[in-house]
């Protein structure tokens, strides 16, 4: 069951996500009612909310909300909390906006294959937000796919430096054996700070010319955790590497909540 503000939700409520497509979430893995991260899910909620509505997010009725939807379920979970308002239209996004709380689950399947990638130039419109308007991203995707690879992976209009994924942040293993994140205009993931927390860590420009001295690559997000990719381009890399281990074990060794 999905619900909208804590009742089972229909068809007519979803209308404004459909035709005006105007909001923010988050999504969350959820394993036997337990989830890394939570408290950095609900501050992106609080702070997203703020930058798209102008409006201030109950936490504690969210984390009420998360638990509503995910009681009694076991096994892993996708779970999103998506915000809008659907009093919001075309005409006037502009108006006081009241913020409705959709949360839907769907079953998270098993380990992924590691991933291989084609560079893109593109940047997601306001990064730094995780906002519902994933046309652009989903159409690079979808070529990328018809392509013959597995997805996008961005990179800086107009700088040639790696970025992010179409919804995954990437971090690599340098020539010298250090953890990179790219410096650039990236969504703050969740997974990708926990990571932060568990491992030493560089942030730097890595441009696409330094991918053939490049160990390893990496996607993250809560879905997926850590997850290799085997290409980029035509550059392969290494998806046994030892560091990934490392990082998908301290990952793993993160402590959770209960919802």
């Amino acid at each position: 069951m999905d619900y909208l503000n804590g009742e089972p939700v229909g068809v007519d409520a979803l209308k404004a996500l459909a035709l005006t497509n105007f909001g923010h979430f988050t999504t969350l893995r959820v394993d036997d009612g337990r989830v890394k991260g939570l408290s950095l899910h609900l501050d992106r909620l609080a702070a997203d909310c703020r930058t798209v509505f102008d409006a201030a997010l109950d936490r504690a009725r969210v984390r009420a909300l998360l638990g509503q939807a995910v009681d009694g379920r076991t096994g892993s979970l996708a779970v999103r909390v998506t915000v809008f308002d659907p009093g919001l239209g075309l005409a006037r996004p502009g108006a006081d906006a009241e913020p409705h709380l959709l949360v839907t689950c769907r079953p998270v399947g098993g380990p992924p294959a590691p991933l291989r990638v084609t560079t893109v130039a593109y940047q997601r419109e306001m990064p730094e937000v995780k906002h519902v308007g994933l046309f652009g991203q989903l159409a690079i995707r979808r070529t990328a796919q018809r392509a013959g690879a597995d997805d996008a992976l961005f990179v800086e209009p107009g700088t040639d430096v790696l970025s992010e994924g179409a919804t995954w942040n990437v971090g690599f293993v340098d020539a010298q054996g250090h953890v990179v994140w790219p410096a650039a205009r990236v969504l703050p993931g969740v997974t990708m700070r926990l990571l932060q927390t568990v491992h030493t860590w560089q942030r730097r420009p890595v441009p696409r010319t330094e991918l053939p001295r490049l160990r390893a690559a990496f996607a993250t997000n809560a879905a997926i955790g850590v997850r290799p990719l085997a290409a980029v381009d035509d550059v392969p890399l290494d998806t046994g590497h030892p560091l990934l281990d490392v990082l998908r074990q301290r990952y793993r060794e993160l402590p959770d909540d209960r919802l």
